[in-house]
């Protein structure tokens, strides 16, 4: 296959369509720690963007050496990633209807949620939501390793600025959400888990 514009501009538009879902679990993140700081945000936002090209490439591993195996894999994706989502989701949820109460709040009166995501959170969440991608695989399974490399390089590329575009404007809305920004984030993760798992038979 020729490295052309078609090439690029249709690794480009798999990438923003793979991208969606961790988008939305950015989303879910910005609103969960509004005061999240600048060097965590773009952890976060490489961290899904490595993984969204990581899935891919080990899809197109699997599809050009053992195909029979990635048949099984494939029946899994979509409950684990909703098991993993739904997981998260749920425990954020939770976190959020009983807050761990500061200092400060608890001689004002008032509890305040103070609940920084750790990194084996963030991990799963990179998981979970780019599972889904082993099966585009499939879609590049044509390619050499040299295009599928540029190929998934691109997507990552594509899925960094997203994700960090998900976490700025779920923090600018999770200041305004306060006390209830982790139950619209943990009900967003659970939705994308519900919505991965429903596609997956459609």
């Amino acid at each position: 296959m020729k490295l052309d514009f078609l090439f690029f501009f249709e690794s480009a538009m798999l990438g923003i369509g793979l991208a969606m879902d961790a988008f939305s679990v950015s989303l879910a993140n910005g609103l969960n720690e509004p005061k999240m700081k600048m060097p965590k945000m773009l952890g976060i936002a490489g961290l899904f963007a490595i993984f969204q090209a990581a899935m891919p490439m080990i899809g197109w591993l699997l599809v050009t050496t053992i195909v029979e195996v990635f048949g099984f894999l494939e029946f899994l994706i979509p409950w684990c990633a909703l098991a993993l989502l739904g997981f998260i989701g749920g425990n954020m949820i939770i976190d959020s209807l009983h807050p761990d109460c500061d200092e400060i709040g608890e001689n004002s009166g008032e509890c305040k949620i103070v609940k920084p995501l750790g990194i084996l959170t963030i991990l799963v969440q990179a998981v979970a939501t780019s599972i889904d991608a082993l099966s585009v695989g499939f879609t590049i399974a044509d390619y050499n390793i040299f295009e599928a490399l540029i190929s998934v390089a691109v997507i990552a590329l594509v899925t960094f600025p997203i994700c960090l575009g998900g976490i700025v404007i779920g923090r600018k809305a999770g200041d305004k959400l306060a006390g209830k920004a982790g139950i619209f984030g943990g009900s967003i993760l659970i939705f994308i888990g519900l919505e991965i798992f429903i596609t997956s038979w459609l």
